[in-house]
């Protein structure tokens, strides 16, 4: 089992995303998630660290995969990776500050833009994640703070998870 989880949440062409304070990814936008608790399930964890991080209750959440890494020879570790779809007139005022950092809407173009130097690694799993309807393993292998392979690997759903899960 993974220790972490991780949420973006989407409003038609905008991302919630979090500028984060601590590590890992200080100082970058990332989506919300955080640390699974002892006997607590991916999606509880998820549904929890969205409520903490940005108060937000979802009615549904699709799980999308996870995200893996390895720095050199040493496992990582890695996080669940789940998408919620937010009516485009959802209201939620930014940007706000929080204790894990600033919430701000960015557009879904700014988040895959080459140039832009100020976001986690999205670029290699986000357009799988917004427009596939498969689930996948994202896998990095890091050299320092360097990735130097990425690979994607389609998921069995049966395995895993349901890919539309209704929030309690």
């Amino acid at each position: 089992m993974l220790k972490y989880t991780i949420a973006f949440l989407k409003r038609g062409d905008e991302i919630l995303l979090l500028n984060r304070e601590k590590p890992y990814w200080m100082g970058c936008w990332n989506g919300v998630g955080g640390k699974l608790l002892p006997n607590e399930t991916p999606l509880d964890c998820v549904l929890r660290e969205i409520k903490e991080e940005t108060g937000i209750k979802l009615e549904t959440i699709h799980y999308k995969g996870t995200v893996t890494w390895n720095v050199g020879s040493f496992d990582g570790g890695g996080m669940y990776l789940y998408l919620a779809d937010l009516p485009t007139n959802f209201s939620y005022s930014t940007p706000t500050k929080t204790d894990e950092g600033i919430l701000d809407w960015k557009k879904i173009d700014w988040i895959l833009d080459t140039e832009n130097q100020g976001i986690a690694n999205l670029h290699y799993f986000f357009p799988a994640m917004l427009h596939d309807n498969q689930t996948y393993e994202h896998r990095f292998i890091y050299e320092g703070d360097l990735v130097k392979a990425f690979t994607s690997i389609p998921q069995n759903l049966e395995v895993c998870h349901s890919n539309h899960v209704p929030v309690k």
